[in-house]
């Protein structure tokens, strides 16, 4: 199964240090039968997406509670065992935590399958969309119009060897 791991390039910088994403518990994104039924595809290519943009936008909240944060989103996709991710089933349809799962345990850096990260020119819009992000929560609509502006931008793709540049 592949997960989404949501992170900050901080936070990308510290598992690259370690060697992992981690501690564990950590808190990924996967495709779900929870994000199945609200997706509504069969296309497994479309639900993974799904599930790293739900990742991308947890990455956000997470960029959005450190002021001093780099204002780019990343995500680290991972392959990981079957029995390692656990939905919460009491939480599957929740629209806030739709893909969510959980994994106990780090997970090796070596096993990841990619980074995903915004360019450079997304930083404004992200930086903006993390301010944006309590109104918006709070039913604001020109605030969600502000969020919104950010996931307009696609993650970029990088391989794990990339990642010292990324965080250099």
């Amino acid at each position: 199964m592949r997960v989404y791991v949501p992170l900050t390039l901080s936070g990308l910088a510290a598992a690259h240090g370690a060697g992992e994403v981690g501690p564990g518990p950590l808190t990924a994104y996967a495709v779900t039968p929870g994000l199945r039924e609200w997706y509504v595809s069969d296309d497994i290519e479309e639900l993974e997406y799904a599930a790293l943009n739900r990742a991308a936008a947890a990455s956000l909240r997470m960029i959005a509670g450190s002021p001093d944060e780099v204002r780019r989103r990343v995500v680290v996709a991972v392959d990981v065992p079957d029995g390692a991710a656990a939905a919460d089933p009491d939480h599957g349809l929740s629209a806030a935590s739709l893909g969510e799962v959980r994994i106990a345990a780090a997970l090796p850096l070596a096993k990841a399958a990619a980074v995903h990260v915004d360019a450079d020119d997304a930083e404004k819009d992200v930086a903006a969309a993390a301010d944006a992000l309590g109104a918006a929560d709070l039913g604001d609509g020109d605030a969600q119009f502000t969020v919104d502006g950010a996931e307009d931008h696609e993650l970029l793709w990088f391989g794990v060897q990339e990642i010292p540049q990324l965080i250099g």
